[in-house]
């Protein structure tokens, strides 16, 4: 049974839509194509906390569609239009749910959010909810803040051929009916594994990001959402000029999201940090860091202000600017590496050994804090762990660089070391 909530208006024909239907409290909503490998752990991680899974598959040739039966899955067929937000609309269709969860294959929900998701959804004035997605593999910015948990109302659907997204109707819907509200949770919920530098290439992702958002982008060309995301792969695929454009455009738009104007000034003050325009880098990294956003999303535009500010001496401030996305998260490995070099340069080799060491502890195969430990071990004459770490590091950097790796053995071999 579906009851109306008094206090906020739904048109009837929405509830009369849901009275046909046999409902189900939270639905999975799912599309894949050729996910055989990473579709099992993804449907692992929810298939005991939604009522039902639909799987929408956009023309797999491996056997994705026999695993997701295999899990529990209904699934369904769409033939690929090169739309992302049609294809998510068409699952939305088979959904039961009063509230959906939406995930991508190269997506799992963590745990520990499932009693914080279960008692924003009884919330019967919550519209929408915003999950923290962890970005693994992502060591600048490794979390962001994805719409993916929402109420089964006909309106909130999803727009934008690629980023998918349904923050468009949202408000659109929120114009209208006020007492609806989008509530954000601040605790990791979703990790995510697509962007790691060789699930990219083998999906090609670029490309496909980079024409279906430049042909929205003609058709919408104030569109600042979208000059955010095609600015910031601009500038990724070296297109600088052309990215610094697509940014100013989008923040020339009274109508940005606190979300998309963080965006805009964190991608332009990397492309200025890069330029060496080091007033205007500045500038933007402060208006990022100043944005009215969840503390987490901030983590790169901290370090790499901290990175700005090391580069020009500003050391003490450098140091504020890692210790701040320490508070902010204390398994920030790249940023205790950072806090390193920082006290390093300041003679706090106590410090930054320590430093080091909780960057290694968190990121065991990052080569660089290895090598950099070693560098503050002999500095303190500590020879054999100084030369344990500088080993570890070569070893590291023979898989992942190397000529790093022949850089540095020559380097300690001038010195006199021997690492046999």
């Amino acid at each position: 049974m579906v009851r109306k909530n008094p206090n906020i208006k739904i048109g009837k024909i929405y509830y009369s839509l849901l009275l046909l239907k046999p409902m189900t409290k939270l639905s999975l909503c799912a599309i894949v194509k050729n996910e055989a490998k990473s579709l099992p752990q993804c449907l692992e991680s929810v298939k005991d906390v939604v009522d039902e899974m639909i799987v929408l598959d956009t023309g797999s040739t491996d056997n994705t569609v026999e695993i997701a039966r295999e899990l529990g899955a209904e699934v369904y067929h769409f033939q690929w239009c090169n739309d992302f937000a049609i294809a998510r609309n068409e699952a939305l269709d088979r959904v039961r749910g009063e509230w959906v969860l939406v995930l991508d294959a190269d997506e799992i929900l963590t745990p520990e959010i499932v009693p914080n998701i279960q008692q924003a959804i009884q919330d019967k004035n919550n519209l929408a909810i915003n999950l923290v997605r962890q970005e693994i593999g992502a060591a600048q910015s490794p979390y962001s803040l994805v719409s993916r948990l929402f109420r089964h109302h006909p309106e909130v659907k999803f727009s934008r051929p690629y980023h998918a997204t349904i923050d468009d109707n949202l408000q659109l819907l929120l114009k209208r009916e006020p007492d609806w509200r989008v509530v954000s949770l601040p605790n990791i919920a979703i990790l995510h594994y697509g962007y790691r530098p060789e699930a990219i290439a083998s999906l090609d992702k670029h490309d496909r990001a980079k024409k279906a958002m430049e042909g929205f982008l003609k058709a919408n060309p104030k569109d600042s959402y979208t000059c955010s995301k095609l600015g910031a792969l601009y500038l990724q695929s070296g297109k600088e000029r052309e990215g610094i454009k697509l940014l100013k455009r989008g923040l020339k738009s009274n109508l940005a999201e606190p979300g998309v104007l963080f965006e805009l000034h964190y991608h332009l003050a990397n492309a200025y940090s890069r330029q060496q325009k080091i007033e205007q880098a500045a500038k933007h990294y402060q208006k990022a860091i100043d944005s009215p956003i969840l503390p987490k999303l901030k983590l790169g535009a901290y370090n790499n202000f901290g990175s700005l500010l090391q580069s020009l001496g500003d050391l003490e401030t450098a140091q504020q600017a890692y210790s701040s996305a320490l508070e902010i998260d204390s398994n920030f490995a790249l940023g205790y590496y950072n806090l390193g070099m920082t006290l390093k340069k300041q003679g706090l080799f106590t410090d930054a050994i320590e430093a080091y060491e909780k960057s290694i502890a968190l990121a065991p195969d990052y080569a660089y804090a290895h090598q950099n430990l070693g560098v503050v071990l002999l500095k303190i004459g500590k020879l054999p762990e100084g030369l344990s770490a500088f080993k570890k590091a070569i070893h590291l950097h023979e898989t992942q660089n190397p000529k790093e790796a022949e850089k540095l053995s020559q380097g300690l071999q001038k010195m006199g070391f021997s690492l046999v």
